[in-house]
């Protein structure tokens, strides 16, 4: 492949073009109630080249290998028809070749299909059977192996194996009118075993789900809040993480001048990172879909920004350095700007010495959604608690939380030391690219002052 790549790039008329081609091999099984809904394989590859000349952009999809030379060529005549400025992409240390192979702990392409079928159907009787209240179950089964052969025209090859199983579920319980929903997910890139023995878990959504038909409403107000780390760490990715992505910026000065380094935009006990390159994490890899090396981004250091997450256009144009974030979720999708693994750093508060300093507050666990718009957020947890006293007290619902990022970050008065990482399913949606396997986390934190709208 290395070489077919690189005679087709050869004397190419363009400042710069790269090829990437991939191999996909998926299958995915759900219930959804008492129903198997889907049951399926895919098995595909495709690849596109994209090329730059005089700062435009060209592109070729394609499906076969056959006549590579000339979609290349193609790519750079589109190219030529739209660039009307200076190419301006970052200079990188380029690693030698990369060759990442899978390193399965337990490889989920070595069980059959039927054994996958009867797991995901048990955990399903058993949501189903969990009590009176359930009224639906959603049971998810998906994995994903992608084989990325790359080169470009400035010498970079890689070839890199991108493996993911992950089981999701849900359970829906109805009283009336009231329908209340309880998830839980897990993946992994290298271990099968994620997905088996999860029947506490089963058990235990299915439980919250029913509990919080009886649960009360948290009251509209100014809370103190305790995120639980799978919160924090969403929160951090929606809320602030996507202000970070450059591609965002360079084309908006309102935002670049509100994202500019050395800005204070948090406590000083803040400190938040995108780490591409962390071994087992659902983000991580060698190389970005540009051959860039991946590598930790500083974000936020003590309370000020500190960095950006840049592709080779976006570090080019902001005169910075690459950072590993162009990423694609397949083929024939360009890469964007995107995270990897972002969290919030710990701090030194114990969890009970963050609780303890609460009187009277909100637990929130979880997230199933929200919008962001400029700085302004609103999410919802996936349940709640009261605190009291420094205790976890009942079980609260519908707890919406919103504000202004910045000024919840500067509402933070305890970050505790118990960090926590996460591989779940789904993934970070963008430019209609979705799902891109990332991860996020953080410690416990706590804010003052925090809008809840119940």
């Amino acid at each position: 492949m290395k070489d077919l790549f690189f005679t087709a790039l050869s004397s190419c008329p363009a400042d710069y073009v790269e090829i990437r081609y991939e191999y996909f091999d998926g299958t995915e099984l759900s219930y959804r109630g008492a129903e198997l809904e889907t049951a399926g394989s895919s098995r595909r590859g495709g690849g596109i080249v994209r090329a730059c000349v005089k700062g435009g952009w060209g592109i070729c999809e394609f499906v076969s290998l056959d006549n590579l030379r000339q979609k290349v060529l193609e790519a750079c005549a589109d190219a030529a028809l739209v660039g009307k400025e200076k190419t301006l992409l970052a200079d990188y240390e380029a690693l030698p070749d990369v060759v990442s192979k899978a390193a399965f702990i337990n490889d989920f392409r070595g069980v059959s299909y039927s054994d996958k079928l009867a797991l995901i159907k048990s955990y399903n009787e058993q949501i189903l059977g969990a009590n009176h209240d359930i009224e639906s179950s959603l049971v998810n089964y998906t994995e994903r192996f992608r084989q990325v052969y790359f080169a470009s025209t400035r010498g970079v090859y890689h070839y890199k194996e991108l493996p993911q199983v992950i089981l999701a579920m849900s359970a829906i319980a109805r009283k009336g009118e009231q329908v209340q929903r309880s998830s839980e997910s897990f993946s992994s890139q290298d271990d099968y075993s994620v997905v088996l023995n999860r029947e506490t878990a089963a058990a235990e959504i299915s439980q919250r789900a029913s509990d919080l038909l009886k649960a009360p409403k948290c009251e509209a107000g100014r809370h103190t809040v305790i995120l639980r780390p799978d919160f924090a760490g969403v929160f951090i990715h929606e809320a602030f993480g996507h202000l970070s992505e450059a591609d965002f910026l360079f084309e908006n000065e309102p935002m670049r001048k509100l994202m500019r380094l050395g800005r204070k935009v948090g406590v000083k006990e803040l400190n938040v990172v995108d780490d591409g390159n962390m071994p087992g994490m659902l983000g991580s890899q060698p190389v970005d879909d540009e051959g860039t090396p991946t590598q930790c981004t500083e974000l936020i250091r003590e309370g000020e920004l500190a960095g950006h997450l840049h592709s080779l256009e976006t570090a080019g144009k902001m005169k910075a350095r690459p950072s590993g974030n162009a990423r694609s979720i397949g083929a024939g999708h360009s890469p964007i700007v995107r995270m990897t693994n972002t969290y919030i750093k710990p701090g030194k508060l114990s969890k009970e010495e963050l609780f303890a300093g609460v009187e009277d507050g909100v637990y929130a666990c979880g997230l199933y959604g929200g919008q962001t718009m400029m700085e302004m957020f609103t999410f919802s947890a996936a349940h709640a608690f009261r605190i009291r006293n420094g205790e976890i007290a009942e079980l609260l619902r519908d707890v919406v939380m919103s504000g202004n990022v910045f000024e919840t970050l500067n509402n933070i008065d305890g970050i505790a030391n118990d960090l926590s990482i996460i591989n779940r399913g789904g993934g970070c949606g963008k430019g209609g690219q979705s799902p891109l396997p990332v991860t996020f986390g953080g410690p416990h934190l706590r804010i003052q002052d925090v809008l809840i709208g119940g």
